[in-house]
């Protein structure tokens, strides 16, 4: 019995040794899956949080393409406004003869297809004799006493003609208001 009492013994302390091998086995395997569930989550919030920043990447490309295409001819319109001033000048000579007034003549066609140029682009004249002062709008560059019939801040002449793309000012009317 000696005998089959050691060999009971030898077999529990293999069971004993297997079983704890077993449970440090398990202990592994759980700590290696918790770590893997911590990393597969900080993989999913990055994959979240670069989705988001894509997703704002796209918007902002719409946003400036938007922008560009609706300001698209601001540009060339800063170019031309010096020209047309110019134009508006010449228009104001005195007309002594045929042949200046057919000059003029001419000079008024091609103001008015420039202005119809910029019309087509969205472009509009900033004429604002006889309206309220906006410093939106117009840029005082003198102030005179008002007169008789106007009003404080009302625009009594205009210096040089402002121009609006849309909703942006590419300049400013120079005026006088009266005070």
């Amino acid at each position: 019995m000696d005998d089959n009492q050691q060999d009971l013994n030898v077999d529990e302390e293999i069971n004993e040794t297997d079983v704890q091998d077993e449970q440090a086995e398990t202990v592994a395997e759980d700590s290696e899956l918790a770590s893997l569930q911590a990393d597969l989550s900080a993989k999913e919030d990055q994959i979240m949080r670069l989705s988001a920043e894509i997703q704002n990447m796209h918007r902002r490309n719409q946003t400036e393409r938007e922008s560009a295409s609706k300001y698209r001819s601001q540009n060339l319109a800063k170019g031309i406004l010096p020209a047309i001033d110019n134009l508006e000048r010449a228009l104001e000579l005195p007309q002594n003869d045929e042949s200046s007034q057919q000059l003029v003549k001419g000079i008024e066609m091609v103001h008015a297809s420039l202005l119809q140029a910029l019309a087509e682009e969205g472009i509009e004249v900033i004429d604002p004799k006889g309206e309220t002062f906006d410093p939106n709008f117009h840029q005082s560059v003198s102030a005179v006493p008002a007169e008789e019939g106007q009003q404080a801040e009302e625009v009594v002449a205009v210096f040089q003609k402002g121009y609006v793309l849309k909703d942006r000012v590419l300049r400013p009317a120079m005026v006088t208001i009266a005070q």
